[in-house]
């Protein structure tokens, strides 16, 4: 009885000296180091329940990976009527109800954040420099800030990969980063493939106007790496006299060289009808003599896409365009496709609701429909 006795009295000695040694690491949990899209080591503790996103298309890569219900605020273009629709936004209503923390493209706000509760354990931003510095919001705030690289589907892929994995680190969610990636890499495997013996010959020459770029374009706006183009080998007008692979590939053309170019096929894209008035490309095409003389335009060849822009790129849009492309370029390679359904199928993957009636709705439900600006 006397040895019970020792360890009992051991055993009582040590709660009293540590009384709260196990609940600690229970609740405060491992801690995490993590190496962010800009090379900086930043540490957080795990699990993590509550975080806000920073910069442009952050809240869209979180709502990816199925984490929007962490987010604690968001940035004052979530809370606004007439921001635009944005699949991952029309998808999470809930958002424009949500405690502001500051202004969008990395604006955010160190005295609103401190005013949250909860508080975020970690803030993510992508473009880092942009607005307020990642450095100098941990500084201001004293939370963790992991900087992406956003990327895109053209040249910059795998720094869009590294963002979904980095995040998914964070929030516990790598199987859903992977599967997004996954996603990606099979539709663009998909796409390809139905056009990779389309000969050179038959390749249709096309452009895409209005563009949008920090805002709304008007017909001349284009982007020389338009994934919809490179995965169907669509042969991009405006890229004989750019590099489709430098950095920046948003480019403004002159207005003498699209009739130049004269393509076979033009694509609108439907961000340019926030431009209003007689500043769209539609309205351009309509009402300029020199654009009435295009081929495109002469015989009809006239498309809406989704948005490629708006709060930077929409890659679920982008996937549903190039579907739509292929459909119009090269019908009988696309015959299973329904572009809309099609869309919708890529938004319920990326965003968990399927949104294109509601997405076309705000565009004059011209979406992937010809459009006639013929006199």
């Amino acid at each position: 009885m006397k040895w019970r006795t020792g360890i009992w009295s051991f055993l009582l000695l040590c709660s009293i000296l540590f009384p709260t040694q196990g609940l600690a690491s229970e609740k405060i949990g491992a801690s995490m180091a993590i190496t962010d899209g800009i090379g900086q080591q930043v540490e957080v503790s795990a699990p993590i329940e509550h975080v806000i996103c920073s910069g442009s298309g952050c809240l869209r890569l979180l709502t990816y990976l199925k984490g929007q219900h962490l987010v604690v605020a968001v940035e004052d273009n979530e809370k606004r009527k007439d921001f635009g629709p944005r699949p991952y936004a029309l998808a999470n209503p809930h958002f424009k109800g949500m405690p502001l923390m500051g202004e969008f493209r990395g604006n955010a706000n160190p005295e609103l954040i401190l005013g949250l509760n909860p508080l975020p354990q970690v803030i993510f931003k992508t473009y880092p420099n942009d607005g307020i510095p990642a450095h100098v919001l941990n500084e201001k705030t004293g939370i963790p800030v992991i900087g992406l690289n956003y990327g895109n589907l053209a040249h910059l892929r795998e720094d869009l990969y590294a963002s979904l994995r980095i995040m998914g680190k964070v929030i516990d969610r790598e199987e859903r980063a992977e599967a997004i990636v996954d996603f990606f890499e099979k539709s663009i495997a998909d796409l390809k493939s139905r056009v990779q013996d389309v000969p050179e010959a038959e390749q249709r020459t096309c452009y895409v106007g209005g563009v949008a770029s920090r805002g709304a374009h008007g017909f001349r706006s284009t982007e020389l790496a338009y994934p919809p183009f490179i995965f169907t080998k669509a042969r991009h007008v405006a890229t004989a006299d750019h590099d489709a692979g430098a950095k920046n590939t948003h480019v403004d053309v002159a207005r003498e060289k699209l009739l130049e170019w004269d393509p076979e096929v033009i694509f609108i894209d439907l961000a340019t009808l926030n431009a209003g008035g007689q500043a769209s490309a539609l309205s351009e095409l309509k009402n300029d003599p020199v654009y009435q003389e295009l081929q495109a335009v002469k015989s009809g060849e006239v498309y809406g896409v989704l948005p490629y822009n708006w709060y930077t790129q929409n890659f679920g849009s982008i996937l549903a365009d190039a579907y739509f492309v292929g459909k119009v370029l090269y019908p009988e390679r696309f015959q299973d496709i329904d572009p809309s359904q099609k869309a919708d199928e890529i938004y319920t993957f990326l965003v968990g609701k399927g949104v294109f009636n509601e997405m076309n709705a705000l565009f004059e439900n011209i979406a992937f429909q010809k459009k006639s600006v013929h006199f």
